[in-house]
């Protein structure tokens, strides 16, 4: 037994030495020397302070700020360590009520909105923390944000689409907006009011 057991103990520990420790260790130092940014968690800050990652999404609910996609996790939304959808069908009543309530506070914030709202703007993601809304939904927002800032519609839009991630090679996935982004862009106009 004492045979068997020895080589047992001594290939258990190098593994553990391996595979617990020295890979890693080596995986973290390539992330970090390869992709620094990422590896820190794409964090975004403004005058030396930390206000976000371009990763989760933050709740925005100001009529001077473009919203982001809502968000089932609890008990705060996009909240990080609480990552799940609602895993709520089309057809849930709790689902229906929740859309409706969000479709009646998108039309308050601007009654004068008459354009289809985009399905990614009440309906919330699987994981609960998109930074990212459709480019559909950054324009549907795009006058309510410019009148609340006091800003040319035209240069709303147009940081819309200098904020504007295109598909992957050009076919993969869908043109998207980082709402963290874009709304610290706004911030950043020289005659925009909070």
């Amino acid at each position: 037994m004492k045979s068997t057991l020895r080589p047992a103990l001594v290939l258990f520990g190098i593994l553990t030495l391996v595979v617990g420790v020295l890979y890693p260790l080596t995986v973290t130092g390539i992330g970090m020397l390869a992709f620094a940014e990422q590896a820190n968690g794409s964090l975004i800050e403004r005058d030396g302070k930390t206000v976000g990652s371009s990763l989760i999404g933050q709740a925005f609910t100001s009529p001077g700020y473009f919203w982001g996609r809502p968000s089932a996790t609890g008990p705060m939304p996009n909240n990080g360590a609480g990552s799940s959808g609602s895993n709520q069908g089309p057809l849930n009543p709790a689902q229906i009520d929740a859309v409706k309530g969000r479709i009646a506070a998108l039309k308050a914030a601007d009654p004068s909105n008459t354009a289809l709202i985009p399905v990614d703007l009440v309906t919330a993601s699987a994981s609960g923390l998109d930074p990212e809304i459709s480019v559909a939904g950054a324009r549907y927002q795009a006058a309510r944000v410019a009148a609340a800032r006091k800003l040319p519609l035209a240069r709303v839009e147009a940081l819309v689409s200098e904020h504007t991630t295109e598909r992957v090679l050009g076919f993969w996935g869908e043109s998207r907006v980082n709402v963290l982004k874009l709304n610290l862009a706004i911030d950043a106009e020289p005659a925009s009011k909070r």
